[in-house]
C-alpha cells in the first residue's frame, strides 16, 4: 500500500507548479495558488535547495538552475495535472453531482480554484503531511468549503477505503479518483493493491486517473539521471510498467482504459511549440480508466 509521508520529490512537485504560474508565459497548467499555499521562505528554500546542487557542495547559476528545473521537475507534474483536472471537469459536466478523491494531496490547491459545488472532494494524506497543510491554510486564512474533506491516512495501519467511509464517501456514487506521482516508488503489485480499493470504493461510471514510467531496457540520458536524482533523495524508482501489465490489471479489477497517452502524444497535447524548451519526459504516460464491473459494497 502507499505511504504518502511529506517527501522531497513532493515538495519540489508544489514548487515547480508555483515557479510555472509566475514565470512561463505558455502555461501548460496555471495552480495559481501554489505560491501561496507553499509560502515565500518555503518556495525560496526549495529554489536554493535545487541551486546548491539538490544538497551538495555545486553551486549552479540561476540560469543554469532555471534549465535543471524546466528539464527534469517540471514536465511531469505539470502534463499530468493538467491531463487530471481537464478530464476531471469533462467527468463532473457529465455526471453532475460527483465525489472526487485525491489521493497523496499533500499541497493541492484544486479545493481551493474549484468553483463547481457539485463537486466534493476528499483529499487523503499521511496524518503529519495532512496536518502540516491544515496549519498553512490557517495561516492563509483560506475558508474551507462544506464541500471539502480532509481524511488523514496512515496506510501502515489502516484501510483507504474504512476512512473515506468514515468521512461520508458515498460508494454509490459516482467517482473520479486521482493518483498522481506515486507508481514511479511502487511495485505494480503494491499499486494494484492501492486500485484494488479504488475499485471496492467505485460505483458504476466511476473513473481513474493516474501517470505511470514506462518499463525500457535501456533509458534515455534524461530519465537516467533524474533516477539518479530521486534516489540521492532517498527516494528509489523502481524501473515503471510495461502497458500490457497496467491494462490487465485494471482489466481484472473492472476498469477499462479509455484514455491512453503515450510520451509521444503527452509531447504533442501539452509541449509541441513552446518557446522555453519544456519537452514531455521519454518515459512516462498517462491513463484514464472507467469503472465498468459492478461491486456488492457491504
Amino acid at each position: 500500500m502507499i505511504d504518502e509521508r511529506e517527501s522531497v520529490t513532493a515538495k519540489i512537485c508544489a514548487f515547480v507548479r508555483a515557479w510555472h504560474s509566475n514565470r512561463a508565459r505558455q502555461k501548460i497548467y496555471d495552480d495559481y495558488l501554489a505560491y501561496d499555499m507553499l509560502g515565500k521562505e518555503e518556495y525560496d528554500s526549495i529554489y536554493d535547495f535545487i541551486r546548491s546542487g539538490l544538497g551538495s557542495s555545486q553551486q549552479f547559476s540561476r540560469e543554469d538552475t532555471e534549465q535543471i528545473i524546466s528539464e527534469y521537475f517540471a514536465p511531469i507534474p505539470l502534463s499530468r495535472i493538467h491531463f487530471n483536472e481537464s478530464r476531471l471537469a469533462d467527468f463532473a459536466g457529465e455526471n453532475g453531482k460527483i465525489q472526487y478523491v485525491i489521493c497523496g494531496a499533500g499541497s493541492d490547491t484544486f479545493a481551493f480554484r474549484n468553483d463547481n459545488r457539485d463537486i466534493e472532494v476528499f483529499e487523503i494524506d499521511h496524518p503529519d503531511t495532512q496536518r502540516y497543510k491544515l496549519e498553512k491554510i490557517r495561516e492563509l486564512e483560506w475558508n474551507i468549503r462544506g464541500n471539502v474533506h480532509y481524511v488523514p491516512v496512515d496506510f501502515e495501519k489502516e484501510r483507504m477505503c474504512d476512512k473515506l467511509l468514515a468521512a461520508g464517501f458515498d460508494p454509490n456514487k459516482r467517482t473520479f479518483f486521482s493518483i498522481l506521482g506515486v507508481t514511479y516508488y511502487l511495485t505494480l503489485d503494491v499499486f494494484t493493491d492501492t486500485l484494488k480499493q479504488m475499485s471496492e470504493l467505485s460505483a458504476l461510471g466511476s473513473e481513474l486517473v493516474f501517470d505511470y514510467p514506462i518499463k525500457t531496457g535501456e533509458f534515455p540520458r534524461r530519465v537516467a539521471r533524474l533516477e539518479q536524482i530521486t534516489e540521492d533523495l532517498g527516494e528509489v524508482m523502481r524501473g515503471g510498467y510495461d502497458y500490457n501489465e497496467v491494462s490487465r490489471a485494471l482489466y481484472s479489477l473492472g476498469f477499462q482504459i479509455d484514455t491512453y497517452m503515450p510520451p509521444e502524444k503527452v509531447q504533442r497535447e501539452y509541449f509541441d511549440g513552446r518557446e522555453d524548451g519544456l519537452k514531455a519526459f521519454e518515459n512516462v504516460s498517462l491513463i484514464s480508466a472507467s469503472y465498468t464491473a459492478g461491486y456488492d459494497y457491504e
